[in-house]
């Protein structure tokens, strides 16, 4: 039987939760059949890059393309951040294991997904990090619960990408390790600022070899 899962998708800014549900219809496995998908809407506020212009955004983004060296909001992604952990916390509350928890999420949403994983007091099943960032300072790694650090994540990033350059994608995986925690790096050529069916396959698999079978 297949255990109860929980995927929640962090879309990017601008973008809204709704528009991202057809991605689920392409997790056709049979491990995926007691899966709960959750895509939330982030909510409306004035972003910087776009001359204060208000959007659906998790944080603020000072600039674009973001760049290793791009200013962070830190205070507004770990206000975010509550608000993952708040519908984590539901869905665990509801029975479903941590460990089959997958935060997944692109761009904005991905840079939110990695700072949730990684400041949530459990090992969850895995954080999937799509044309990301770290959208936090090293000095926050003091605070990743040991816990947290146990918790896989995948990151994938188009080398083609021009609004979060290959190389901020890159640069992820060396910081996170330099932290304990583990990361497998997927690069995808001639792919630009956009999520594939190659790496929504590869995100398949990945998941399916994570899940806890129900005992």
């Amino acid at each position: 039987m297949a255990a109860r899962s929980f995927v929640l998708w962090l879309h990017g800014l601008g973008d809204s939760g709704p528009a991202n549900e057809p991605i689920k219809t392409l997790f056709t496995s049979p491990e995926f059949r007691n899966t709960k998908w959750s895509f939330p809407s982030a909510p409306s506020n004035p972003v910087t890059c776009n001359h204060g212009a208000v959007m659906p955004s998790w944080f603020d983004i000072h600039e674009i393309p973001v760049t290793a060296n791009s200013p962070k909001d830190e205070s507004g992604v770990l206000k975010a951040v509550q608000n993952v952990h708040a519908m984590i916390d539901k869905e665990v509350a509801a029975g479903t294991d941590p460990n089959n928890v997958f935060v997944c999420g692109f761009s904005q949403g991905g840079a939110l997904t990695l700072a949730s994983v990684l400041l949530y007091p459990k090992k969850l099943g895995g954080g999937a990090v799509f044309s990301g960032w770290v959208p936090f300072n090293s000095s926050l790694i003091e605070r990743f619960p040991p816990d947290a650090k146990k918790t896989p994540i995948l990151w994938s990033h188009g080398i083609a990408d021009g609004t979060v350059s290959f190389e901020v994608g890159q640069a992820g995986p060396p910081f996170l390790e330099q932290a304990g925690v583990s990361c497998e790096f997927k690069a995808y050529p001639g792919l630009g600022h956009s999520i594939s069916k190659e790496e929504l396959s590869y995100l398949e698999s990945w998941i399916k070899t994570r899940l806890q079978s129900s005992s």
